[in-house]
C-alpha cells in the first residue's frame, strides 16, 4: 500500500493516546519460588561445561539447555549467558555453553550433545552488526569480547545465522533466541546495514520462540514447563515473549483486534451510554393502589417504576474494571510487514503505536503480518523485584573468563572486573537509545547489602584487585531506586520519558539510597576509591546538591562524563534531551564543589553528530559553543541508526513519531550522505586538521567564510600545517597568514588538558552515549 488517505495516520500526542485505566500492574510469580529440577542433585560447575569432557568431569550425560553466544564465555553477571546460566542451574538445570562457534557447519554446535529442554541462541551482550561496523559501515579492527581481541571471531547477523546451524544440528529441539539484537529486531525494523526496511527475526531464524528485554521471568517458567512435559507450540502465553503463528490466530475466545491506525486516529467519536445515567430496571413493577397490572402486561405512563441508586465510585470502577478486561483480551494489529515496508509514514506510524504499548503496567499485545502469518507479541516482561535482583547477582559466579581462554586479554572482562551493576533500566527515553527497547523504563534495583556483599567479594577473591572500584553504576549513574511516587500512576503512564520536556513531578528523585551506598561503599577495608564510571543524567543530580557534593568530593578520578548531546533546541527535541540549562547548572556545582574539596576535575561532555532533526547551522553553532568553553573533543559519537529505535524510524521516513504523523506532517532534516556526515563529525572536532578542508569549505557554502582565519573568533585556519589532508607545500609567512604558524601549533593538539580517552568497552552498547564508552564506537 504506497498511499494513504490524508487522514489515515493521524495521531495525538503522545500523553492523550487512549488513556489506560488507573490500576496496579499484575503481580509475579517470584522466580525464587520454583521447586527444583531434579538435576539440581549434581550441585553447583565451577564454570558451566563447554565441552564434553568438562560435562563428564560434572557426572553429566545430557545437559538441559544448551546456550550458544558470540561472546567469548565470562562468568560474571555482567555478561548475558552467564547471568542466564546460572540463573538455570540454580533452577535446578544443567546448562552448558558453546561460546562463538564456527557457524560455517553444524557440527560445532553439536559439540555437547542433544540437549532435553531447549537450545537458546544470543549474539552476545552487543548486537553483532553494531559490534562489528562502525556508524560509517567500515569493518571495526578488533572485538572487545573476543579473546586477543580479533574481529572474525562472529558471523553478521549472528542469531539467524546460529539459529539455523542449530536447527541443522538438532531439527527437533526446540529454539529460543534472545538477547538485545533479537530484542531489537522482534517486529519489522529499518536495517541500516542493508539500507531496507527487514522483516522481523523470527521468520528469518526460524525460531520457535523469541524472548524479548530481560529474560529471567520468561526463562524460569519456560523451562520449568518444558521439563513438565509442555510442548513448545503451546505456550503463547508468556509475557516477554514473541512467536510466529497463523494470520487472525488467537489465543482464546472472547479476543479482540483493534487497528493500530483507528486507535491512534483522531476522528468521530463513537456514541457512548452516559456511564451517570439512571436508567430503569427492566423487570416488571409491582401494581399501583390505582390499577392493576398482571404479569406480562406493559405498564401505563402514570405508575412508578423503582430504580436502583449506584454511587459514583461504584460506577467508575465497574467501568474501569470492563475497559481494563477488555485491554487483557484487546491485540493492536500494527501495519504489516509489506506496508511498512514500502511506506514510511506507516513505519513511522508503527514505531509510534510501538513505543506507546511498552509499559508493563498497561502495555497490550501487538501483532503484525508477515505475508499469510502474523508475528504476536506479548506484553513486556514484567520487572524483577529487588528480592529477586539480589538473587540473580548473587548467584555463584566465578567471576571470570573460562580457563581455556589462558592469558588472552578480553577488554570488556578488562573494563568491567572492578565494577559493579547496581540497576537496571533507563526512563530517560533519548530517542537514539535502544536501552528502553530492551531493559523497560521501570528502574530494578539492587538492596544495599546485596551490592555491598559484591563490593567485599571483588575485594577478596578478584585477582588483580588494586583498591579502586572502577564504577558503581548501570545505564545511568544515578536513577538507582527511583521510581513513580504512586504504582498506580507508573502503572497506567503512556509517556516516552520521566524527564523530558522536564522532569515528571510524580518522579521520586531522591538521591539518598544512593548517597549511603557511595559512603558504605569507601568506608570498607581495602577500599581505596570508588570512582563512577557510568553516564550521569545531571539533570536529575542538581536536584540534590548533597549527591552531587558527595560525587565530585569523593568519586571523581580527575574527570566525570556527561551527555548533553548537542547545544540546540532543533536536535534536542528530536533526542527528548534537556537543554543546555540543565547542563550549566550541573557544571556550576561541580566546579563549586571541586573548588571546596581543593581538586582540579573537569566535565567530559559527549555529542552527538549527525542525528535527525540536525541541520549543518546546528553543528555549526554546537562548534562555536565548544570553542568559547575551551573543549576539544577526542573521541566523538556519529549517529548511528539501531533498530526500533524512535531515532532510526526519524531517519528512515524523515518523519517525526514523537508527534503527529501524516503524509503532510513535519519533515525533519536528515543526514544521509557521507560528505555531510563526515562535515558534522568535523563541526565536533573543530581543532584537528584533517577536517578543516571541509570545514572552510562548508563555511564557505553557509557565508560563514568570516570564521576562517588565525584569530580566537575565528574556527578554523585559513592554511593548512604540512603532512595533513590538504597542505599546503610551503607554510605561509607570517606577513602572507598573520599568526598563522602560532595558531596551527595551538590548534592541531587532538585533546587539551580536559579531555582524557574514553574506556574502550562500551557498558550499554546501544545507547550511543559518548563514544567509545557509552556507544557504538564510529
Amino acid at each position: 500500500m504506497r498511499a494513504l488517505r490524508r487522514n489515515a495516520v493521524q495521531v495525538l500526542p503522545m500523553t492523550a493516546v487512549i488513556a489506560p485505566t488507573m490500576s496496579v500492574a499484575p503481580a509475579a510469580k517470584p522466580i525464587t519460588s520454583y521447586r527444583p529440577f531434579w538435576a539440581k542433585r549434581f550441585g553447583i560447575a565451577p564454570f558451566l561445561p563447554t565441552t564434553r569432557a568438562e560435562m563428564d568431569q560434572l557426572g553429566w550425560d545430557q545437559c538441559d539447555v544448551l546456550l550458544v553466544t558470540g561472546d567469548a564465555y565470562i562468568d560474571h553477571p555482567s555478561f548475558g549467558m552467564a547471568l542466564v546460566g546460572r540463573l538455570l542451574e540454580a533452577q535446578g538445570f544443567r546448562v552448558g555453553i558453546i561460546s562463538q562457534p564456527d557457524w560455517t557447519s553444524a557440527e560445532p554446535f553439536r559439540a555437547l550433545g542433544k540437549p532435553s529442554l531447549f537450545i537458546g541462541i544470543t549474539a552476545g551482550n552487543m548486537d553483532s552488526m553494531v559490534n562489528k561496523y562502525t556508524a560509517d559501515r567500515k569493518i571495526r579492527t578488533d572485538d572487545a569480547y573476543t579473546p586477543g581481541g580479533g574481529s572474525k571471531s562472529r558471523p553478521d547477523r549472528a542469531v539467524i545465522v546460529y539459529a539455523q546451524r542449530a536447527r541443522e544440528a538438532f531439527p527437533e529441539v526446540p529454539l529460543i533466541i534472545g538477547s538485545i539484537e533479537a530484542s531489537l529486531r522482534r517486529i519489522a525494523h529499518f536495517d541500516y546495514w542493508s539500507g531496507k526496511v527487514r522483516r522481523s527475526i523470527l521468520p528469518d531464524s526460524k525460531a520457535d520462540l523469541l524472548i524479548f528485554g530481560n529474560a529471567e521471568r520468561a526463562l524460569v517458567e519456560l523451562a520449568h514447563r518444558l521439563a513438565n512435559g509442555e510442548k513448545i507450540n503451546a505456550i503463547r502465553d508468556l509475557r516477554g515473549t514473541a512467536f510466529m503463528v497463523a494470520r487472525g490466530w488467537k489465543p482464546a475466545t472472547g479476543w479482540v483486534e483493534a487497528d493500530s491506525t483507528s486507535l491512534d486516529t483522531p476522528g468521530a467519536l463513537p456514541v457512548h451510554t452516559d456511564p451517570y445515567a439512571m436508567e430503569p430496571e427492566k423487570k416488571s413493577a409491582p401494581a399501583s393502589n390505582n390499577s392493576s397490572v398482571g404479569a406480562g402486561d406493559t405498564p401505563s405512563k402514570d405508575i412508578a417504576i423503582p430504580i436502583r441508586l449506584v454511587s459514583r465510585a461504584e460506577r467508575v470502577a465497574g467501568l474501569k474494571n470492563a475497559h481494563a478486561e477488555q485491554r487483557k483480551r484487546t491485540a493492536v494489529r500494527l501495519p504489516s510487514f509489506e506496508q511498512v515496508e514500502d511506506n514510511p509514514v506507516l513505519y513511522a506510524h508503527a514505531s509510534r503505536v510501538f513505543h506507546l504499548e511498552s509499559n508493563p503496567g498497561n502495555a497490550r499485545v501487538m501483532v503484525q503480518a508477515h505475508g499469510d502469518r502474523d508475528v504476536w507479541l506479548n506484553p513486556p516482561p514484567l520487572p524483577l523485584a529487588m528480592a529477586e535482583m539480589d538473587h540473580v547477582y548473587g548467584l555463584p559466579y566465578a567471576r571470570a573468563p573460562h580457563p581455556s581462554y589462558g592469558d588472552k586479554k578480553i577488554a570488556a572482562w578488562e573494563m568491567i572486573r572492578f565494577s559493579v551493576n547496581i540497576m537496571r533500566g533507563c526512563f530517560g527515553g533519548c530517542t537514539f537509545c535502544s536501552i528502553t527497547e530492551h531493559e523497560g523504563r521501570i528502574i530494578q534495583s539492587r538492596s544495599e547489602d546485596s551490592i555491598i556483599r559484591e563490593i567485599e567479594e571483588i575485594r577478596d577473591k578478584t585477582p588483580g584487585f588494586t583498591g579502586i572500584i572502577s564504577d558503581i553504576g548501570g545505564p545511568t549513574a544515578n536513577m538507582y531506586r527511583m521510581a513513580c511516587k504512586d504504582p498506580k500512576i507508573e502503572s497506567s503512564c503512556r509517556r516516552l520519558s520521566c524527564v523530558y520536556p522536564g522532569i515528571c513531578e510524580n518522579l521520586n528523585t531522591d538521591h539518598a539510597p544512593l548517597i549511603s551506598i557511595y559512603r558504605k561503599a569507601r568506608s570498607l577495608p581495602g577500599i581505596k576509591k570508588v570512582l563512577i564510571g557510568s553516564g550521569l543524567r545531571y539533570d536529575l543530580a542538581v536536584k540534590s546538591p548533597e549527591y552531587v557534593k558527595e560525587l565530585v568530593t569523593h568519586h571523581v578520578g580527575g574527570y566525570l562524563k556527561i551527555a548533553p548531546e548537542h547545544s540546540e533546541e532543533g536536535p534536542l527535541s528530536k533526542m527528548m534531551k534537556p537543554g543546555m540549562g540543565s547542563y550549566e547548572r550541573f557544571r556550576q556545582m561541580f566546579e563549586k564543589f571541586s573548588k571546596e574539596a581543593g581538586k582540579e576535575q573537569y566535565l567530559i561532555p559527549y555529542f552527538i553528530a549527525a542525528h535527525p532533526g540536525t541541520t549543518d547551522e546546528d553543528m555549526l553553532n554546537l562548534a562555536l559553543w565548544l570553542k568559547k568553553h575551551n573543549f576539544r573533543l577526542d573521541q566523538v559519537q556519529t549517529f548511528l541508526p539501531t533498530p526500533l529505535a524512535l531515532a532510526t524510524a526519524m531517519w528512515h521516513t524523515e518523519k517525526n513519531p514523537l508527534r503527529k504523523v501524516t503524509e503532510e506532517s513535519e519533515t525533519m532534516p536528515v543526514v544521509r550522505t557521507g560528505r555531510q556526515r563526515k562535515l558534522h563529525k568535523a563541526f565536533l572536532r573543530y581543532h584537528d586538521p584533517a577536517g578543516w578542508p571541509v570545514l572552510r569549505e562548508a563555511l564557505k557554502e553557509m557565508g560563514r567564510a568570516d570564521l576562517i582565519g588565525p584569530g580566537k573568533k575565528h574556527l578554523v585556519p585559513a592554511w593548512q600545517p604540512a603532512g595533513t589532508v590538504g597542505a599546503i607545500a610551503t607554510k605561509p609567512s607570517r606577513q602572507l597568514v598573520p599568526g598563522a604558524r602560532d595558531n596551527a601549533r595551538r590548534q592541531s593538539a587532538t585533546t587539551s588538558t580536559n579531555t582524557r580517552r574514553s574506556p574502550a568497552v562500551p557498558r550499554h552498547p546501544l545507547s550511543q552515549r559518548g563514544g567509545r564508552s557509552g556507544g557504538p564506537r564510529g
